[in-house]
């Protein structure tokens, strides 16, 4: 039987929540999603549960808030900021990417194209929690058809 865990994604395109919520059931159906659209919104929900997510996928471009600002936040939060965040946008700029990375982005994974290789995302991150993560983050970077820079 797998673990149960949480995600949390924040992202503001209700078509990439819905998809990534149906790849993530077919990858282990006892993960529970919880959602944002913004960094805001992320950050209150953040501060108001007593069960955290055990990663976090944030989007860089959102209204309210951003994703830079948030994981910001997040980061230098003492409740909340050990979560590992994974930066999850359509930007593929060096920029955005060592950004994400310099301000304690686990890794920036830009959106895959296709629905398999998000599930490989998924799974791979998904069935390393909580103590293989960092081996599989390694192995994803290095063998990801999608951009992904741990």
């Amino acid at each position: 039987m797998s673990k149960s865990f949480t995600v949390f994604l924040v992202d503001d395109d209700a078509d990439d929540t819905l998809l990534f919520n149906e790849v993530l059931n077919e990858v282990n159906p006892g993960v529970k999603l919880i959602s944002a659209t913004n960094g805001q919104e992320a950050l209150s929900t953040l501060n108001t549960i007593t069960n955290y997510p055990d990663i976090i996928f944030l989007d860089l471009n959102m209204p309210r808030m951003d994703g830079k600002e948030c994981l910001r936040l997040i980061k230098t939060n003492t409740v909340y900021g050990h979560i590992p965040v994974f930066m999850y946008s359509t930007s593929s700029m060096p920029k955005d990417i060592q950004e994400a990375i310099a301000n304690g982005a686990a890794c920036f994974i830009t959106k895959p194209s296709s629905l398999k290789e998000l599930k490989h995302i998924l799974s791979t991150i998904i069935n390393s929690l909580p103590d293989q993560l960092e081996a599989a983050l390694k192995s994803l970077s290095m063998n990801a058809e999608s951009t992904i820079f741990c």
